[in-house]
């Protein structure tokens, strides 16, 4: 064979794989319906991304939402003073971690919905009570304003009841968002069943294999 077919071959099986729909939907809108489009489909038909941030890390650091630039990443919503949900929510975390504990390509975001009361102190002492040590993974804190607009407006996280609603209404919800490496809601979990962490976790490594 010589070597212009072998590039036209090549050529042909590189198209091939940018025309097919990828295995895991796309989500533009709040009400989470699912898109399954293939590469270029989703650069033309998903505009939202999830949008810019600061906080403040566990260990009293900056992170930004440049920290997990190019990364996939899962975010949930908790309160460290929730007696019974958000610990569900936590373990389900956990089972993530474990599965991606040494791959720094994906990260873990805990956003705390009480920023007055879950200072760095109170979220470090948090980690300490749930055994989180992984570095891909943050506990988040910062200005109540920016969360609960960062998760209504850019993560959906009360679905189309929350986008409607404003800081001034309390934020809770036991969903998991999956974010692509392009900033993209790529799935949503119910974030207290061990099932829904499994999905997730199988999710993320198809993601993994994305280009």
């Amino acid at each position: 064979m010589n070597k212009m077919a072998i590039f036209l071959l090549v050529s042909l099986f590189f198209a091939c794989n940018e025309d097919k729909k990828s295995e895991i939907p796309f989500y533009n809108t709040p009400d989470f319906t699912p898109q399954f489009l293939t590469a270029s489909e989703a650069e033309k038909f998903i505009p939202h991304h999830i949008g810019n941030f600061e906080m403040t890390n566990q260990l009293g650091n900056k992170f930004s939402s440049k920290d997990v630039h190019g990364k996939i990443f899962v975010a949930n919503f908790i309160f460290t003073k929730c007696g019974k949900i958000c610990p569900e929510m936590t373990a389900q975390m956990k089972r993530i971690d474990r599965a991606f504990h040494d791959n720094s390509n994906v990260a873990l975001l805990s956003f705390t919905v009480t920023p007055w009361l879950d200072d760095v102190k109170t979220l470090y002492q948090f980690g300490l009570k749930h055994q989180i040590s992984s570095k891909n993974w943050q506990l988040l804190t910062g200005s109540k304003e920016e969360i609960y607009h960062l998760a209504r407006k850019s993560f959906f996280a009360e679905e189309s009841l929350g986008f409607n609603k404003d800081a001034s209404e309390f934020l809770h919800t036991e969903h998991l968002v999956l974010v692509d490496q392009r900033g993209r809601i790529r799935g949503i979990y119910n974030g207290t069943l061990p099932l829904e962490a499994l999905q997730c976790t199988e999710d993320i490594e198809v993601l993994l294999k994305e280009k």
